[in-house]
């Protein structure tokens, strides 16, 4: 599958950016879909995860209550809102698709397809 991240942009603190994923092919429902964000210089970090579902969802603590993702089967495409942003928030956020939902979700190791990341700034 190949994955294709956008939506990203400039915003000021609070303010909220919708992220898209759009995949190709006819398997997306089969794979686990994850966000993970990634700064220079430092390892890429989980921030959510949708069951293949959709009805099920990891985050990452620290974006528990401002972040929500979900997923259209129909549509190939998972989301991430991202509301109440803070100027930590800033990174490029990476889609990925994975076969593993659990724990393991939260490790970019069990996500073998990924996108090209959109960059998301956060102004003060």
């Amino acid at each position: 599958v190949q994955l294709q991240a956008s939506g990203g942009g400039l915003v000021q603190a609070g303010g909220s950016l919708r992220l898209s994923c759009a995949a190709s092919g006819r398997t997306f429902s089969s794979y686990v879909m994850g966000w993970f964000r990634q700064t220079p210089g430092t390892e890429r970090e989980f921030v959510a995860a949708v069951s293949r579902s959709g009805g099920n969802a990891y985050y990452a603590d620290s974006m528990k209550g401002r972040f929500a993702v979900s997923r259209d089967n129909a549509k190939n495409t998972v989301y991430l809102q991202m509301n109440s942003l803070k100027p930590e928030d800033t990174a490029t956020y990476y889609c990925a698709a994975g076969s593993t939902w659990g724990v393991a979700s939260y490790y970019a190791s069990q996500y073998y397809h990924w996108g090209q990341g959109t960059l998301v700034t956060v102004s003060s």
